[in-house]
């Protein structure tokens, strides 16, 4: 990534903020941590903390008997295991940035196991567009197809442990419902499935 540069003031927006200057604070293996200096449009000045960030994939993969993938995994800040639909980063290379489309079949590789015959993008969302510049795009997976390790199998990072599951539907549902489903782009790709009228043959 790199430094934010100044952007134009749009002049159709009342409430838009200029950045005007950005320090760099720390800058990890995926993220940046900066202060930018925005200008209002009556030219007030004030600072946000930002977190940048390359954007993320999300799969909603959809087995042949209508289960719902889901990995289980660790969340060091949230301090629990969280049952979530597979998702990860999108992949910096000499400041290129990944396209979601290859990202989300790699993702769905190296944490289910597993490939998809059918792929279809629902949606692209900000994540915490208070502080974060994370923009995370949404994916149907259908047609899967298990995929054996020596068929040069995509594996998880080595740092990430994960607990493969399949759930119907309404299992995943009830758990959002109950509040034992809390991850928010969960929630928010069984819910859009849910309202999706099971027209994907999922029950």
């Amino acid at each position: 990534m790199t430094d934010h540069a100044p952007d134009p003031l749009p002049a159709d927006d009342p409430l838009a903020e200029r950045v005007v200057a950005s320090e760099v604070v720390h800058r990890g293996r995926y993220m940046e941590f900066r202060v930018d200096t925005i200008e209002r449009a009556d030219g007030s000045r004030s600072t946000r903390d930002i977190v940048g960030h390359p954007g993320a994939v999300a799969i909603l993969a959809v087995d042949g008997l209508g289960r719902v993938l889901f990995v289980r995994q660790w969340r060091v800040a949230a301090g629990q295991g969280l049952l979530e639909i597979p998702a990860g980063t999108l992949d910096v290379h000499d400041g290129v940035t990944e396209d979601p489309d290859v990202a989300a079949r790699r993702e769905l590789e190296e944490e289910t196991g597993h490939r998809a015959a059918s792929w279809r993008k629902l949606a692209s969302f900000w994540t915490a567009p208070g502080f974060a510049s994370e923009k995370m795009h949404l994916y149907l997976a259908e047609g899967l197809v298990p995929v054996a390790d020596d068929d040069d199998r995509l594996a998880p990072d080595e740092d990430e442990a994960l607990e493969l599951r399949h759930l119907s539907l309404d299992e995943a549902v009830g758990l959002v419902e109950t509040g034992r489903i809390a991850d928010a782009k969960t929630i928010l790709g069984i819910l859009w499935l849910d309202r999706m009228g099971r027209g994907t043959g999922v029950g």
